[in-house]
């Protein structure tokens, strides 16, 4: 199944610019700089999309939905039933806070993890749609509460992590878009897993 849909996850609104948990967003936006892409608002769909004309007779679409993170998946389910397409062509990618910060992970399936995204992706969808994770995991003060880390502003050396990672988080997105869910689990996540028992 070809993936048609890219949507990264996080928040609308200013105050939520360069959060940890906008972290999807973030690398939806530097794929569709790569490719000269422009974002348009469509209010039907409460999403902002990016059209990816890769070629004669394949259209793509990037997505940031705009409805709230909890409600990522209101916006998609729309999506998908517009163009008819199943949950299968959908690539969501979004932050993760069991992943060390600046690593990523592919998967096809499983729970949402304390996601507030997943979990109204999987609640409107069920299962089936390629998840890209973001690490986002670093030291946080024993006193902040978990909402409030990931509502929170990459630090600056998370920052320097971030802009350093963001060519090859666009990179392995652009090879889950092209290969697939699972040539894309073999080979990113044993480069992910290689590059940890390295370090």
């Amino acid at each position: 199944m070809s993936i048609t849909l890219i949507a990264g996850l996080g928040n609308p609104g200013r105050e939520y610019l360069g959060t940890r948990h906008n972290l999807g967003f973030t690398v939806v936006e530097a794929l569709a700089a790569a490719e000269g892409l422009s974002w348009k608002h469509e209010p039907r769909f409460h999403a902002d999309i990016a059209r990816w004309n890769v070629s004669p007779g394949i259209t793509r679409w990037l997505v940031k939905p705009q409805t709230y993170m909890n409600e990522s998946g209101r916006a998609l389910r729309l999506l998908l039933d517009f163009h008819k397409l199943p949950v299968e062509s959908l690539a969501v990618v979004y932050d993760d806070l069991t992943i060390k910060l600046g690593r990523l992970k592919v998967s096809e399936s499983g729970s949402a993890g304390g996601h507030n995204g997943a979990a109204s992706l999987l609640e409107h969808l069920g299962n089936g749609f390629s998840r890209y994770r973001l690490g986002i995991a670093s030291e946080r003060p024993t006193s902040m509460d978990l909402k409030d880390f990931v509502l929170g502003k990459f630090t600056d050396d998370e920052k320097i992590i971030i802009e350093q990672q963001l060519t090859r988080f666009v990179a392995g997105l652009r090879l889950l878009i092209e290969n697939g869910c699972a040539s894309a689990m073999n080979s990113l996540n044993r480069r992910e897993k290689n590059d940890t028992d390295q370090a």
